[in-house]
């Protein structure tokens, strides 16, 4: 039988961040609207293999899916043994940007999962004008922290093994089992410390409670989409959020936790098909 060879393309690009020089891998397929998806915590962009490989989306997307900085295949910059990686808002703000203006990518949507969904957010305060839509996947402007980070980076713990065991429990049960081992090895295979210096992010750096009224949906309309069994970013944060923004649709996914491009792709499919396809036909 012939080999099966995928659509998807990687390749990197050289960008400068915060002054530095950094190398930044992406995987595309499609053609179309840029859609550029941005991954969870101490993880990579591995978790939207299934969206780079279905038909009917990149078919009118063109679906762009970079690993952030010191996750995945793009390696940290020049001196980082000399450093804490830690996530900003600032940062990942910039990484954004500059990732859609150094490929040219006109007006792009941008869906970002748990810290990409909170990122998204503050897009949406900073920078409405430059983007089509946005959509964030268990998003909300603040959630309380669960965990104890300091579990996170030790000599004496398997890192990768406690960063899989703390969001386990955050997929639902009725995903399929190969589907969420395969999300749970994205986060034994992630750096030393680098699930922690995202989670910097999350519980501290990027609380936006009190700003997210800011948001103008007829600027840039805003989708935000949450699964029933996330206990992370929970239903009732999203709503929560919601409230505060005219104008942004929300969903309650059921059956679905906090990773539902990847714990569930067939079933995340019946949710996001119809926002891609709002997003596509307005004018």
């Amino acid at each position: 039988m012939p080999a099966q060879i995928e659509p998807i393309v990687g390749r990197y690009v050289h960008v400068t961040l915060s002054g530095r020089a950094h190398r930044l891998y992406f995987e595309e397929a499609g053609e179309g609207i840029p859609l550029v998806c941005l991954h969870t915590a101490g993880a990579d962009g591995r978790q939207f293999r299934h969206l780079l490989n279905d038909a009917g989306i990149t078919r009118h997307y063109r679906v762009l899916v970079p690993d952030m900085p010191w996750h995945g295949k793009s390696l940290p910059p020049e001196g980082y043994e000399r450093e804490e990686y830690r996530l900003t808002t600032a940062g990942y703000t910039e990484m954004v940007r500059v990732f859609c203006e150094a490929l040219d990518l006109a007006k792009p949507v941008v869906m970002g999962c748990s810290i990409g969904g909170r990122i998204v957010l503050n897009l949406a305060i900073e920078h409405a004008a430059m983007f089509r839509a946005l959509i964030g996947l268990e998003s909300a402007d603040f959630q309380q922290p669960w965990y104890d980070t300091q579990w996170l980076d030790r000599a004496d713990v398997h890192g990768g093994e406690v960063c899989a065991a703390l969001v386990s429990g955050m997929m639902a049960p009725q995903s399929p089992s190969v589907s969420r081992h395969e999300t749970l090895w994205m986060y034994k295979s992630a750096g030393p410390g680098i699930f922690k210096g995202d989670l910097y992010f999350y519980r501290v750096d990027g609380d936006l409670r009190g700003r997210t009224k800011a948001i103008d949906t007829t600027v840039c309309p805003l989708y935000l989409l949450t699964g029933e069994y996330d206990f992370s970013c929970t239903p009732q944060d999203t709503l929560r959020t919601a409230k505060s923004i005219a104008g942004a649709e929300v969903t309650i996914m059921s059956e679905l936790g906090h990773f539902p491009m990847s714990e569930n792709p067939a079933h995340f499919r019946t949710y996001i098909m119809p926002v891609l396809e709002k997003i596509r036909s307005a004018k």
